[in-house]
């Protein structure tokens, strides 16, 4: 796995190569970037997608215990990340995760010419539903976050609403699962990581800010929304897509808010029309990137 070392530390991803135009593809809380296995290979054909593992619990290199890994902080990864790369014209996509609204808001999107947003966080739902508020909740206590990781080995307790019940609509599967969870259970610093990013929650008005900013962007954008989705309101993809200039919405009917778990061949469908459309009208085609 290729790896890139930015101010907080080493970060590891996924790469598809090719010439291809880039797109770039984010996870969310406590996940990797594992969480695209079923959506790249569809648009790998014809784009270079880019996985990255952004220490958000998932990761398994710890940051330096210096690092900023509050929401602006991580955002700042984000954009570290593509210029070490030097991506351009990157077509940005997220689920679970509000960040790349916070990449727009701070002024770090130069190299993003294109957004997808899909059943995430927005306006003031940080942190999102009732996941993100235990989670939340068990990162202020002594030893909370161990608690929490560790609840996630038995599978009754992994489809609690309080943890990926209300995420996924069919549960995740257990080597997956495993494989997100296991680096909160082994490495307290891998925690602490963590912990830094879930209690460093911008308060409502500063969110109102941000999502006002965010709105900014006037390049194609695509929001993709679950249907059933109990943790990112449907209303907020709707409110989004009316917002940003040059939007779209699809919707996604039998999923929850992890589209590419529930619903990953509607979710690539979606992106490679999304991406097709986009690519026509501005020439962009298979140039090298």
């Amino acid at each position: 796995m290729p790896e890139v070392t930015l101010s907080a530390g080493t970060i590891d991803y996924d790469d598809t190569g090719g010439t291809g135009p880039v797109v770039v593809l984010l996870h969310g809380v406590a996940m990797d970037a594992s969480l695209w296995r079923n959506v790249v290979p569809a648009l790998a054909a014809d784009y270079r997608c880019i996985t990255p593992t952004l220490p958000l619990g998932g990761h398994r290199r710890p940051m330096r215990p210096d690092a900023d890994l509050t929401m602006h902080g991580m955002v700042k990864l984000v954009a570290e990340f593509l210029d070490a790369l030097d991506l351009r014209d990157v077509a940005l996509v997220a689920n679970d995760w509000g960040g790349p609204q916070v990449l727009i808001a701070d002024g770090l999107a130069d190299r993003v010419g294109r957004l997808v947003l899909s059943s995430c966080e927005a306006y003031d739902n940080y942190p999102p539903g009732q996941p993100g508020k235990s989670l939340l909740q068990m990162s202020k206590l002594p030893g909370g976050l161990l608690l929490a990781a560790t609840a996630l080995r038995f599978r009754l307790l992994q489809r609690l609403p309080t943890t990926f019940g209300l995420m996924a609509k069919r549960p995740v599967p257990r080597d997956v699962m495993r494989r997100w969870s296991q680096p909160m259970q082994s490495d307290p610093a891998i925690r602490r990581d963590l912990r830094k990013y879930v209690v460093s929650v911008p308060d409502k008005a500063e969110l109102a800010d941000i999502a006002k900013r965010a709105v900014a962007f006037d390049r194609p954008t695509l929001i993709v929304w679950a249907t059933e989705d109990r943790v990112m309101p449907v209303e907020h993809g709707r409110r989004l897509a009316r917002e940003f200039p040059d939007a779209e919405l699809v919707e996604i009917d039998d999923s929850y808010a992890l589209i590419p778990e529930d619903r990953p061949e509607a979710l690539a469908a979606a992106l490679r029309e999304f991406l097709r459309r986009t690519d026509d009208a501005d020439g962009r085609g298979r140039a090298p990137q």
